[in-house]
């Protein structure tokens, strides 16, 4: 990447001479997905995702090691493979802007020489799935957000891949859209035995979606497992919120766990696993408690904590201080 500071000056220089940084954005990244599994694949902005979903589907070829795609090498884009795979970018649209998405779902047929049988019903099931109904005759131009998105899914599934790259699929839509666009995914790996490979940042989606993660930082693996082991080894401790009749002091709540949050006749404790039945007994006989939840930590708090350790070692690598890390 090119590199030069701001400036006059600087940006004359930069036309005879110009400085350049080598990035590696995705550095020995090995995994292995298996025929309908559904995968998050997280990580900070610029961790490396994208470019590795662009390096699955063919768009950009790596500089080393080699991609194995339901038995095909992307950077080939047999027609094959393009036949088995879809990439969904919630950031772009294949959608053309003045037509109606009918007529985009029309040119992927027959891009992808779909019979008109074939078409009809796959498109029927897609538009009822989704709840379209008469919103892919209108023109793109004139859909909402979250309309859009259901549309490009369905423009996208219209040869029915094997395989989805969904790249923030649900990006800017609002709740009740986000849970319609996940209920249809988790719908669509399961009726055709799907492979599924999901990046986003809202953490409800992973949850929802993906019962294993890959985790990836500064281009490098950190981790590669269950969502639930992921929870369990970065963040054990558990959320206990109380719901009481009245108020009650710290002095009786302390000894229970740490205190994260409270309101008017609610408490939130943070608690050792090995502590939680303890702290539980004790708030039912001790406290005059109407309500108790017990949930793990935040997804959002286990990846911020998994990215800040990440930071850190890369630091102590390097021979910096924690805090000095990037």
């Amino acid at each position: 990447m090119h590199e030069r500071t701001a400036g006059l000056a600087a940006s004359l220089r930069s036309v005879f001479r110009r400085e350049h940084k080598l990035v590696k954005a995705v550095d020995g990244v090995t995994f292995s997905i298996a025929r309908g599994e559904r995968v998050g694949f997280l990580g900070p902005n610029g961790a490396g995702k994208t470019t590795t979903l662009k390096m699955l589907t063919g768009l950009l070829h790596p500089t080393s090691g080699t991609i194995d795609v339901a038995g095909h090498v992307p950077q080939r884009r047999e027609a094959a493979f393009l036949d088995q795979i879809m990439l969904v970018m919630g950031q772009k649209q294949q959608l053309i802007w003045d037509l109606p998405p009918a007529d985009t779902f029309e040119l992927n047929r027959a891009v992808y020489r779909v019979p008109r049988d074939r078409y009809d019903a796959t498109v029927n099931e897609l538009t009822e799935l989704l709840e379209l109904g008469d919103l892919v005759k209108k023109p793109t131009r004139e859909l909402s957000l979250g309309e859009r998105m259901k549309c490009e899914l369905v423009a996208a599934l219209i040869h029915q891949p094997k395989v989805l790259f969904l790249d923030e699929p649900t990006i800017g839509l609002d709740v009740s859209t986000q849970v319609k666009v996940r209920d249809f995914i988790r719908s669509y790996n399961e009726r055709y035995g799907a492979t599924l490979m999901l990046t986003s940042h809202y953490m409800d989606d992973v949850a929802a979606l993906c019962p294993r993660v890959i985790v990836i930082d500064k281009g490098r693996l950190t981790f590669d497992g269950s969502l639930d082991e992921l929870v369990r080894n970065v963040r054990p401790e558990k959320r206990l919120t109380l719901h009481f009749r009245g108020d009650v002091g710290d002095d009786a709540l302390s000894p229970l766990g740490q205190i994260i949050e409270r309101s008017e006749g609610q408490v939130v404790l943070q608690v050792a696993q090995s502590e939680l039945a303890a702290a539980v007994s004790r708030a039912l006989a001790t406290l005059d408690v109407v309500d108790l939840t017990v949930e793990a930590a935040p997804l959002e708090e286990v990846m911020s904590e998994l990215f800040t350790r990440g930071r850190a070692a890369r630091a102590r690598e390097a021979g910096r201080e924690p805090d000095e890390a990037e």
